[in-house]
């Protein structure tokens, strides 16, 4: 492997270059000072205790003087702990592109933390200008951030959980999906599985029990209930083996004392988060937008931060999120396709704020079925409609300026897009029906 080099003249105003192969337990640190003729090499327990030594150490070593540190990580519990120097100057490095550059500069395919290191080192000293250095956002936004992550989390485990209990009352006793209307993740079926666990204990149950029941939980459909009660009363059990049903049983009221934990701790984060996200003062801009609403317009916010210096246009965003299509072109052979390295978490916030914006939206919905109309599937569509949303919401952001859909339309029309042509009369309003499924 190529030992770092002699660095160019416009990186002397760092003191020192280091290389991080972080890890769980401990962490794999390349130092390279400023005119010295050797790299140095050093490991660091993964200890709070540890690794504040060694940061008070560089800080005396090169007097407060600013160092660039390179690792493969933009969170995690090494970076928080860096993150609070100011004289540290994180760069971090995408897993992806070291894994490149190791296979551009060795042919055996090895790999080693010591070498990562080196690796890393050698990138920050040769090719610091394709770096950004990284500057957190505020503890305001960031934590509205990590909160929607979290609550997206929760989320997606209520759904395997819903999943898992759908097919365990399969087995035994199917009838209760229905009579729940083929809703088994909220807190209604939760408790009804809860009391009621089988077809037997449910017949057993008087019919004013069962209606007191459902008015406790805001469900007051009169016709609903009473076809409810009457189906109940002439079911018949799926199975009668004790083994299945008693089996089935403890894993039921499992999966229900969950999902019903699960719904509070939901509620939970959406009250902070808009406690949070009240207070802060871009939320304007991202309330304004149509169809965001309470859960993906401090998504969306997170997703742009505070800092606005840190996009000089929208096109880093789109390809962060994976909206942006990937071109591979060779000779006569050109093919776009989805792009695959980005952001999951943020691909689907903007993913979902796009379908979301359709039934809100006149020239979003238009949009949308002119690429529905060009043949494109219903997600490349979206994805369409979230490209040019990123567009209009970066420049509202950079600008401090809520989105006004008449302004937009006025534009639109200006402009003469072909959007402007397919918009309804009273373009202002909501277009009718629903996005294509």
């Amino acid at each position: 492997m190529n030992k770092p080099t002699t660095p160019t003249p416009h990186q002397d105003d760092y003191a020192a270059y280091i290389g991080i192969d972080w890890a769980d337990q401990k962490h794999d640190v390349c130092l390279w000072a400023a005119g010295a003729g050797r790299v140095e090499h050093t490991v660091i327990e993964h200890t709070p205790e540890a690794l504040a030594d060694w940061v008070h150490g560089l800080r005396r070593r090169f007097g407060g003087r600013a160092v660039a540190v390179c690792l493969e990580q933009t969170r995690g519990a090494l970076i928080y702990h860096l993150m609070q120097y100011e004289f540290i100057v994180l760069m971090p490095l995408a897993p992806k592109r070291l894994a490149r550059y190791r296979e551009s500069v060795t042919c055996g395919g090895a790999k080693d933390d010591p070498t990562d290191a080196d690796l890393i080192l050698d990138y920050l000293i040769k090719h610091r200008d394709r770096l950004r250095v990284w500057k957190p956002d505020d503890a305001l936004t960031r934590q509205i951030g990590l909160l929607s992550e979290q609550r997206r989390k929760a989320v997606d485990l209520r759904t395997g959980l819903s999943n898992a209990l759908r097919q365990q009352l399969k087995g035994y006793f199917p009838q209760v999906i229905a009579w729940l209307h083929d809703t088994v993740d909220n807190r209604l079926a939760a408790d009804f599985l809860l009391k009621w666990p089988t077809l037997g204990d449910l017949q057993r149950a008087k019919p004013q029990t069962i209606r007191r029941f459902f008015y406790a939980h805001h469900s007051r459909r009169m016709d609903r209930i009473e076809t409810v009660i009457e189906q109940i009363r002439d079911a018949r059990p799926l199975t009668t083996d004790t083994a299945i049903v008693q089996a089935s049983v403890m894993s039921v009221r499992t999966l229900a004392r969950l999902l019903k934990d699960l719904a509070d701790a939901i509620d939970g984060f959406d009250r902070r988060i808009g406690q949070l996200f009240a207070t802060h003062p871009d939320a304007p801009i991202f309330q304004a937008l149509p169809g965001a609403g309470k859960a993906l317009a401090p998504r969306l916010l997170a997703a742009f931060g505070t800092d606005r210096d840190r996009l000089d246009s929208a096109d880093p965003m789109q390809s962060y999120c994976g909206v942006a299509p990937v071109t591979q072109r060779s000779g006569r052979t050109c093919v776009v396709h989805r792009r695959w390295a980005c952001s999951k978490f943020l691909r689907q916030t903007f993913h979902e704020f796009a379908k979301c914006s359709l039934p809100c939206c006149a020239w979003a919905r238009a949009y949308y079925q002119q690429q529905r109309d060009k043949g494109k599937g219903h997600h490349t569509a979206i994805r369409a409609v979230a490209f040019k949303w990123i567009r209009i919401i970066f420049r509202c952001w950079k600008n401090r300026t809520p989105y006004d859909e008449a302004t937009y339309l006025r534009s639109l029309r200006r402009r003469g897009s072909p959007i402007a042509a397919l918009l309804p009369v009273n373009a202002t309003d909501p277009p009718r029906g629903k996005p294509d499924a």
